[in-house]
């Protein structure tokens, strides 16, 4: 196949054609996938109207997949969850953040695919992690370098909303078991490119390690704001049948809820990554 990779915008995205994802894909296309995605960052593909195992096996081209511990599966393939707003809550989805940082080794990206939209609105905005980082002042840079942060699951599913039922709450004090606080660099370096990128986000981290309680709360409440500043940003009109296929290292998404009380469907495959230094 012939891949056509059109840039969407200085920071991040591209949208690529001339390839079919239903099929299996070749070594060479998905190397040339990988390289447009360490470029743009976040990946758009129109008209691809996958199944459940076809997108679990695109996305396991990239790396292993991770079973989530809350939201519900496709029970046939259980690496892709189910986002319906007809069955679960999802406004954890309408806050910047950046996939399973509650676990040790956070996702390297996600494949999400389109299946039933409200007719309008249900947008999804991305922020390039990379260009907020460069954007910053060389001291702040510099303060920032070596501190970390604590990401906590239960900021995004805390138990009010998550544990409404019997086999909810076990299951939730279950994942609050298995995934307690853990720490994170502030200031994460790409394993393939080196390049740098802030590494906090409003949906699960909780507060800077080194800093004050009061210090923290001040700088999170800036870089929050500054990485999703416009510049940094794109936002995605979704049509049935689009993929997005994006580096969760370097970046953070929001889920627009805008649409209530029409309904959105997506699937996701969760790719696992490293453990970010």
């Amino acid at each position: 196949m012939s891949l056509t990779i059109t840039p969407l915008s200085p920071a991040l995205g591209a949208q690529i054609s001339g390839i079919d994802l239903s099929h299996p894909i070749s070594h060479e296309t998905r190397d040339a996938i990988e390289h447009a995605l360490l470029t743009h960052q976040v990946l758009f593909f129109r008209d691809q109207p996958i199944n459940p195992r076809q997108q679990a096996e695109f996305a396991a081209r990239f790396g292993d997949l991770h079973i989530h511990p809350i939201y519900p599966n496709v029970p046939e393939t259980p690496q892709v969850l189910v986002l319906d707003t007809a069955v679960t809550d999802v406004r954890d989805n309408a806050v910047w953040h950046t996939d399973v940082t509650f676990l040790p080794t956070p996702a390297l990206g996600a494949v999400l695919s389109a299946k039933q939209l409200p007719a309008y609105g249900g947008d999804t905005l991305w922020a390039s992690g990379i260009a907020a980082f460069e954007a910053l002042s060389a001291p702040l840079q510099q303060l920032l370098d070596g501190l970390t942060a604590t990401h906590d699951f239960t900021k995004s599913f805390p138990l009010e909303r998550f544990g409404n039922t019997p086999e909810d709450l076990a299951r939730w004090k279950a994942t609050r078991r298995n995934n307690p606080p853990l720490s994170h660099p502030v200031v994460r370096t790409h394993p393939v490119s080196g390049r740098k990128s802030l590494f906090v986000n409003e949906g699960f981290t909780t507060r800077i390690n080194e800093l004050s309680e009061t210090e923290s709360e001040a700088i999170l409440k800036l870089l929050f704001a500054h990485a999703t500043r416009p510049e940094f940003t794109i936002r995605w009109r979704w049509q049935e049948s689009d993929v997005a296929f994006w580096d969760n290292r370097v970046t953070q998404h929001f889920a627009v809820d805008d649409y209530r009380p029409q309904r959105r469907v997506m699937h996701r495959a969760t790719i696992l990554g490293d453990a970010p230094f």
